[in-house]
């Protein structure tokens, strides 16, 4: 389930062939599900059945942790905690889309400073923090249980890197979504923005290849 979360997530890459009218360098990624966007559909769906997978996986292994008290340890809980709480504000996402682009739409962008635009604006912000923040914790506190306790050998090699390039990517996201709010222009936001959500579903695919080959062996 992982797996094809990692794979649902990375989805938005379609725009590469898919004329989309949006430019991945500045935009949100969001924004390609936008209720005004000929596409968004397909994006919401794609969302919504990553968010559940993500969701379902990560379900089932607090579950399993709760059953085996032998590997029931503080990293790993809030590790797949994490990982829950990414797929569903994922899910979430996907039926609070926003209405219009406001890195592309003057009209837009002033109606949401105003404050004119729709509710889900303001719960779409609030649902991609918690999916972001889900996937932080997951990536930072899986790696750490990963190289602690001994397990998913992959994931313990080649995750620190992921977490580094992960906070950078964050880093550089959220200062573009400060500088693009105070009205100084977008600074490559989609481009960071991409890289972030990007570095998200290899995170994701490389937790699914190390518990396979954990189960494997």
């Amino acid at each position: 389930m992982i797996g094809l979360a990692a794979t649902a997530y990375t989805a938005w890459v379609m725009e590469v062939v898919l004329s989309t009218g949006l430019n991945p360098i500045q935009t949100y990624v969001s924004e390609l599900a936008a209720q005004d966007q000929p596409l968004g559909g397909l994006f919401r769906a794609t969302d919504f059945t990553a968010g559940l997978l993500a969701f379902t996986g990560g379900l089932l292994a607090l579950v399993r942790l709760r059953w085996h008290h032998d590997t029931r340890r503080r990293w790993s809980v809030a590790g797949w905690a994490g990982v829950t709480l990414f797929g569903a504000a994922t899910a979430a996402d996907a039926w609070l889309p926003l209405s219009c682009t406001p890195t592309v739409d003057p009209e837009c962008a002033a109606l949401e400073t105003a404050k004119l635009v729709p509710a889900t604006h303001q719960a779409h912000a609030v649902s991609s923090s918690l999916a972001m923040t889900g996937a932080l914790l997951g990536i930072v506190a899986l790696t750490v249980a990963a190289r602690r306790y001994g397990r998913f050998a992959p994931l313990a090699e080649y995750g620190p890197t992921l977490v580094v390039l992960e906070l950078l990517a964050t880093a550089w996201t959220l200062i573009s979504i400060s500088l693009f709010t105070a009205g100084h222009g977008t600074w490559a936001l989609g481009a960071g923005q991409r890289m972030q959500v990007l570095l998200v579903a290899l995170w994701l695919g490389l937790l699914a290849y190390s518990v396979y080959e954990e189960r494997r062996t």
